[in-house]
């Protein structure tokens, strides 16, 4: 597994902006599969955005056009940039990765293996 570490999460009001990073250590720069989950009180955990070294980022319906995934090139750190935030952005954040994926395979949001501990992201009105 890929040890992971989240930070940048906080508290904000409504229409501001949040921008979370993962750290991933001893993970391929160049063949990689990482996403961000989203998890609030009393619901399950759902994926928000995905990204990997062969296609386009994937992004769930209630994040498209206000959140973004990236990855730095020089590191093996992914981002997740949040815009106009809502109360419904409310959660516990992790950053997960398939450390199984190799190149030609297909990265998506159920075949991650390794988690971080979570960033708490908290929009109030």
């Amino acid at each position: 597994r890929v040890p992971l570490v989240e930070s940048g999460g906080a508290s904000v009001q409504a229409g501001g902006s949040l921008k979370l990073s993962c750290a991933a250590s001893g993970y391929s720069d160049s063949t990689y599969c990482m996403g961000w989950f989203r998890q609030a009180p009393g619901k399950e955990r759902e994926g928000v955005a995905l990204i990997d070294s062969h296609g386009p980022p994937d992004y769930a319906d209630s994040v498209k056009g206000r959140f973004t995934i990236s990855k730095d090139k020089a590191k093996t750190t992914v981002y997740l940039q949040m815009n106009d935030l809502k109360p419904e952005d409310t959660a516990m954040y992790y950053c997960a990765a398939d450390s199984f994926f190799r190149p030609g395979g297909f990265c998506g949001y159920y075949g991650m293996d390794s988690w971080g501990k979570g960033t708490q992201v908290t929009i109030s009105t």
